[in-house]
Order: C-alpha cells, then structure tokens, then sequence
C-alpha cells in the first residue's frame, strides 16, 4: 500500500510523541494528530498534520492509529473510552498504543478493539528523548504478528531495533523489565559519579575514560554528562518514571517477585517527586543521593 494512501492518526505529542510523529510526516504519510494541549501539535501542525478536536476524530479519519500519552487512566481513555480513538475506527484498522502501561489494559484493550475488528498492539519504546529526536528507539511490540507486519513500515522510521515479544501485554512486560534495569543504571550513574566528585578527582576526565570502559552504559555517557553539567531537564520526567516503576511492583506483587533495587528507586524517586521535583528529568536523582549524605552535588562549568 502507497504511503500516501495509508492515513496515520497520531495521540499524544509530548518530548518523545512530536518528534515521533514527526518522522511519519517527513517520510510522506498524511497524518492527524490530537493533544490535549493543541499547542503542542504546532510543530507538527505547521509541516502539514491536521488538528483533530479528540481522540475519536482521529480514529475516524485513520487507518493507523499510535498513541504515547501520560499514565495508563490516559491510554484508556484516549483509545477505548467514550470519546477514545477506538470509536471512531472502521474494521480492519490498527491501534498502536506505544506508552508505557499496564500489561492488564493492554490486554483489555485488544480485546475490546477484536469485538470491533480492529488489531490493537502494546508497542511501549526505549530510548528517551534523543532516541526519539534521532529516530534510534528500540520498540517492544505485543499482539498479533500481522498486526506488526503491517505497522513495520512506520515504526523502522522511528527506531531501530523492533521486537516482538508476543501476545497483547507481552510489549508492556517487556518495556517493565527494562525499566527495572534503567532504575539500576541510574543508581550506578548517580553514585559513582557523586564518588568522584567527593573524591576530588577530575570528573570531566573520569567520565570521558569509564564511558568506553567495562563502567560505561548509554546513560553513563549521555546522562552523566547532563549531571555534570547540572542539566536536569526532563529527557523523561520523573514523574513518569514513578508511574514505571509502579507498575513493575504491581506486576512483580502479582507474580511473586521481590526486586530490593527497584523498590529503593520507586522510594527515592517518590521523595523526590513528593518534593515538588516530578517534572525534573530523571537524572536529578544524583542531587537527592547527594543530600542522603548532606552533601551538595556541584555541577561543573560549561
């Protein structure tokens, strides 16, 4: 099928969905976008996407339908609620959902999109914002294999490792387990940093050697260079990451499983959040370590 005959509806276009969506319009396919906050879709609206008044304007006016919002009460409503894309989809459409969120809805969801004759997939990725900007994500899929077969196309534009992990809720547990290593890396990012630091050594020069070493990992590279230099901007919000790590503790409660580091993280970032710092990427966690020990991280100069 042409890609100028395969409509895309596009929800959510946050840090990581603009520029998401963004690569399907460079690529040519026409594309109808929905955003709570329609000032957000300016970016894309300006390069040709059309402006839908809700999620179901979109589903009407799609073939392909991705969404990437907030928490999983928004992928709900945004794809199966009353005013959800879903309504508004014809038989033999599909539903992307791409946020990160409930294995269980994710299963709900494709269930509720069959009785339609629609094909729902869980699609959440990893990446964070630069994977998005540079189209480099890695995409973890749940749900039928001709359902990803025919979204395939779109998402190689936006990443670039694709797995298919299994039937619905499958992508969501997938995206889980690699927030629970993330929350690991972070602590290791974060202390071994502050160590350096306190330990008087040069840190720009520290960084630069562990970064190719046995140490290094992509968030020692790109994240610890933010720490150094103080940028906590949100690349992902803690906020989000909170809302993550929730669910892997919903998920490990319900399989039996007792993961001692992610519960740590899930407090630390809990107490940061409860601190009013939610909307603070999640490497300002190495400020919160740093005040554990009533120490004072000292960002670099530029």
């Amino acid at each position: 099928m042409a890609q100028d005959r395969i409509r895309i509806g596009w929800i959510g276009t946050g840090v990581m969905g603009a520029s998401m969506c963004g690569h399907l319009l460079d690529a040519g396919y026409p594309v109808t976008v929905f955003n709570r906050s329609p000032e957000k879709t300016r970016s894309l609206t300006e390069r040709g996407a059309k402006l839908a008044v809700s999620p179901r304007e979109v589903g009407a006016a799609s073939d392909l339908v991705f969404s990437i919002v907030g928490y999983p009460a928004d992928v709900e409503a945004v794809t199966i609620g009353p005013d959800g894309a879903l309504a508004g989809m014809q038989p033999g459409g599909i539903l992307c959902d791409m946020t990160t969120s409930s294995p269980s809805l994710a299963v709900k969801i494709a269930a509720k999109a069959t009785e339609q004759g629609v094909l729902a997939l869980d699609a959440p990725v990893t990446g964070g914002d630069v994977g998005a900007r540079e189209a480099t994500l890695s995409i973890f899929v749940g749900g039928a294999e001709e359902g990803l077969q025919k979204v395939l196309p779109c998402l190689q534009r936006m990443g670039k490792k694709i797995m298919h992990c299994g039937p619905a809720g499958m992508g969501q547990q997938a995206k889980l387990a690699n927030q629970t290593a993330i929350a690991g890396v972070m602590f290791s990012v974060c202390e071994s940093l502050l160590y350096a630091q306190q330990a008087g050594l040069d840190l720009r020069q520290w960084h630069e050697l562990v970064s190719v070493g046995a140490a290094g990992s992509v968030a020692m590279k790109t994240l610890g260079s933010r720490m150094m230099n103080g940028d906590f901007a949100p690349g992902f919000f803690i906020d989000h990451f909170v809302k993550d790590l929730g669910l892997v503790l919903e998920e490990c409660r319900r399989m039996g499983v007792v993961l001692p580091g992610a519960e740590l993280a899930d407090k630390f970032y809990r107490s940061m959040q409860t601190k009013g710092q939610g909307r603070k990427g999640t490497q300002a966690l190495i400020a919160a370590l740093a005040s554990f020990s009533g120490k004072e991280w000292q960002p670099l100069d530029s």
